[in-house]
């Protein structure tokens, strides 16, 4: 019961990883990533997966502190989680208007 406990984090954060990966891959292969034709607004669409992973890492320490949940168990988790909100952001700001 305790390897479960430690693994689950890790097997969760994987599956987002791969998740998020092999989409990027494909939609590079296709040519469909997104644009945008201002350098400030490119500049925010290329860092919205990592904002996305600080985001979340800084809600998981907030949340970590209210709840009994190992602070590293946490961490990785609120990072898996922020990289697949910054997916979804990244999907969403990129579709032209």
């Amino acid at each position: 019961m305790e390897i479960g406990r430690i693994l689950f984090p890790l097997v969760v954060v994987a599956g987002i990883a791969v998740f998020v990966i092999k989409r990027l891959q494909s939609k590079h292969k296709q040519g469909t990533l997104g644009k945008k034709k201002s350098k400030s607004a490119q500049s925010l669409l290329d860092s919205l997966l990592p904002l996305g992973m600080l985001a979340g890492t800084a809600v998981s320490v907030i949340i970590s502190m209210i709840v009994q949940i190992p602070l590293l168990s946490i961490i990785g988790l609120g990072a898996g989680i922020g990289l697949l909100v910054g997916y979804f952001a990244y999907e969403v700001y990129s579709r032209k208007p």
